[in-house]
């Protein structure tokens, strides 16, 4: 009997971040591209495709809140993680002097990473896409040099399109967490650096959140991240989502999940996955 192909989602069109991420994670797979970060965390959660593959950080502007947001609301969990370098190069259908552009099309974090560039360009419209690919594929469609995209080399190629400047990211070095997302949580505990995701809510009184963290100190557990998200079923209210270094069945994770538990008003873990420390392949969750 033939094997049963894997399938992975992912955001945007070929050429995106996001799909360089699934060739790290998934190296075997069949990609399928969906249009939005909540098209991808519906066709896991239908069962459509057995894995997602999202971004959730960067080394310059921090979480990418669509991913938490997704994660927050979605029964999904994080299985895998990849860290990439993410290069971010002006492109566009031919040759064109800065000061005749007129937009400049890509993802929101993309435009984020390069306010210089567009800072020096006031005349320019920003213009926000999906996802890099999608910027790129818009910007090759439309085929006037005067408008442009922020995307990657990849991206470039794929569409045709010209390189007009090989980095205009606000810094030389940046990188991207991705996640990969199914509707289980992994509870397999591999040789390696574990990392556990979770968020809580605490009630509104002085000391609710240092209360809510002292656990990790008596533990001795390292915080790796803390974003606090608005609630938008209670105005103004906010949960906290984070993660700790560790497996949840270790005894000290495992301790201080549950006296967290007792001194929040909820908790849920979404995620527990080997930590990816940015060098060589990145873990793979199958």
């Amino acid at each position: 009997m033939a094997a049963l192909e894997l399938t992975v989602a992912y955001p945007g069109r070929e050429g995106a971040h996001s799909a360089a991420a699934c060739d790290r994670l998934f190296p075997a797979a069949r990609l399928i591209p969906m249009p939005t970060f909540p098209d991808v965390a519906e066709a896991v959660t239908a069962g459509r495709v057995p894995y997602g593959v999202l971004p959730i950080e960067s080394s310059l502007v921090g979480p990418v809140a669509e991913t938490h947001d997704l994660l927050y609301e979605s029964p999904l969990s994080i299985v895998a993680e990849a860290i990439l370098p993410v290069n971010h190069c002006l492109v566009g259908p031919g040759p064109v002097e800065l000061s005749q552009i007129r937009e400049i099309h890509s993802h929101p974090v993309a435009l984020d990473q390069c306010r210089k560039l567009i800072a020096s360009l006031p005349h320019v419209l920003a213009v926000a896409a999906p996802t890099t690919g999608d910027a790129a594929a818009t910007v090759a469609d439309l085929g006037d040099p005067t408008v442009v995209a922020i995307a990657s080399d990849r991206a470039a190629r794929l569409n045709r399109l010209t390189i007009l400047d090989d980095n205009v990211g606000d810094h030389p070095e940046a990188y991207t967490r991705f996640v990969s997302i199914a509707p289980y949580t992994r509870l397999d505990r591999r040789d390696g650096e574990w990392r556990t995701a979770f968020s809580f809510a605490t009630d509104h009184r002085p000391g609710a959140l240092f209360h809510a963290l002292e656990p990790l100190s008596r533990h001795g557990v390292d915080l790796n991240l803390l974003v606090s998200r608005p609630i938008p079923s209670r105005p103004f209210s906010y949960r906290f989502d984070a993660v700790l270094s560790g497996h949840p069945l270790d005894p000290g994770i495992s301790a201080t999940l549950r006296e967290m538990r007792e001194l929040t008003t909820a908790l849920r873990v979404f995620g527990s996955y080997l930590a990816d420390r940015g060098a060589g392949v990145g873990p793979r969750t199958v």
